[in-house]
C-alpha cells in the first residue's frame, strides 16, 4: 500500500477509526523498510458534534501537519437539502479531499475504512445494488493521480474502540453516526444480531471477498457452459469454525 518516497495524506475524521490509522501510521513511519511521509486533514462538512481545532495541538505533539478545511458547498446543502443522502455527501466530501490532497502535495490518501466497512458495503451493494463488489484496499482516483489506501482492513470497529479508549484519544464523533432509519444502521444491526450466535461472520465475510467462485455465480462472463472440470468445494461450514484474522 505504501512504498518508498511516498507523501501520504490520512483523511482525519477525529473518530475513532481515523485515530486509529493516524496513530498507526505515525509508528510505522519509523520503522518501515521505506521512508514515507504522514500529514492529516479534516474536510468540515458542518456534521462534527464538537470543535475539530483542539485537535491541532495534539496532532503537532505527534509531528503530523494537520490541514482543517471547512467546506462551504457542504454547508449550503446542509441548508438547501437538509434530507440529502450518504452518497450525495460522499461527492462533495471526495471533491474537497482530492483539492486538498493536492494541496498538500500527496500522491497517496489513505481512508480509516475498518473490516466493519469492508463487510457492510459488500452487503449493502449486494442486497442493494445488485453487485458482488465491496470497497477497494488499494485502488487509484479517476484520473490515477492519488492511491487510494485503507489500512485497516482487517482491523475491525471493536479494534479500534478499544485502543481509543485505552490511549485516551479526544475522539470527535460526526452527527451521521447516530442517524437512525438508513440502510447502513439496518445492516449494522442485523451484523450486530447474528454476531451474537456467529462471533467470526466479518472474519468469514472478508475471507469470501478474497475467495470468488466464479462458475458458482450467475455473470454469463465467467459460466462455464463446455462443460470443464468441476472446481473443489470447501464444506458449507467450513470457514465458521475459525477466524481469518484474530483480535489481539
Amino acid at each position: 500500500m505504501i512504498r518508498d518516497g511516498d507523501r501520504v495524506a490520512v483523511g482525519f475524521s477525529g473518530g475513532k477509526d481515523s485515530y486509529t490509522l493516524l496513530e498507526t501510521l505515525v509508528k510505522l513511519r519509523a520503522r518501515a523498510p521505506v521512508e514515507f511521509t504522514v500529514c492529516a486533514f479534516t474536510v468540515d462538512q458542518g456534521k462534527f458534534l464538537a470543535p475539530v481545532e483542539p485537535f491541532r495541538e495534539w496532532l503537532k505533539e505527534r509531528g503530523v501537519e494537520w490541514t482543517l478545511k471547512v467546506d462551504n458547498p457542504s454547508l449550503r446543502l446542509l441548508t438547501e437539502q437538509p434530507d440529502h443522502g450518504c452518497d450525495v455527501c460522499s461527492r462533495f466530501r471526495r471533491r474537497a479531499v482530492y483539492a486538498i490532497a493536492r494541496e498538500l502535495g500527496a500522491n497517496v490518501i489513505a481512508f480509516g475504512h475498518t473490516a466493519d466497512d469492508f463487510c457492510e458495503s459488500f452487503l449493502r451493494n449486494a442486497m442493494f445494488t445488485g453487485q458482488l463488489s465491496a470497497l477497494p484496499a488499494v485502488t487509484y482516483s479517476r484520473k490515477r493521480d492519488f492511491r487510494l489506501i485503507r489500512p485497516l482492513v482487517y482491523v475491525t470497529e471493536e479494534m479500534t474502540r478499544g485502543f481509543a479508549g485505552e490511549t485516551g484519544a479526544p475522539v470527535i464523533p460526526c452527527g451521521c453516526s447516530l442517524k437512525t432509519g438508513t440502510v447502513r444502521r439496518s445492516i449494522r444491526d442485523m451484523f450486530a444480531e447474528i454476531e451474537k450466535e456467529y462471533p467470526y461472520l466479518k472474519s468469514t465475510l472478508l475471507t469470501a471477498m478474497g475467495n470468488l467462485k466464479t462458475s458458482r455465480l450467475l455473470d454469463l462472463r465467467y459460466l462455464d457452459l463446455e462443460g470443464g472440470p468441476e472446481e473443489a468445494e470447501a464444506g458449507p461450514l467450513a470457514v465458521l469454525d475459525e477466524p481469518a484474522f484474530t483480535e489481539s
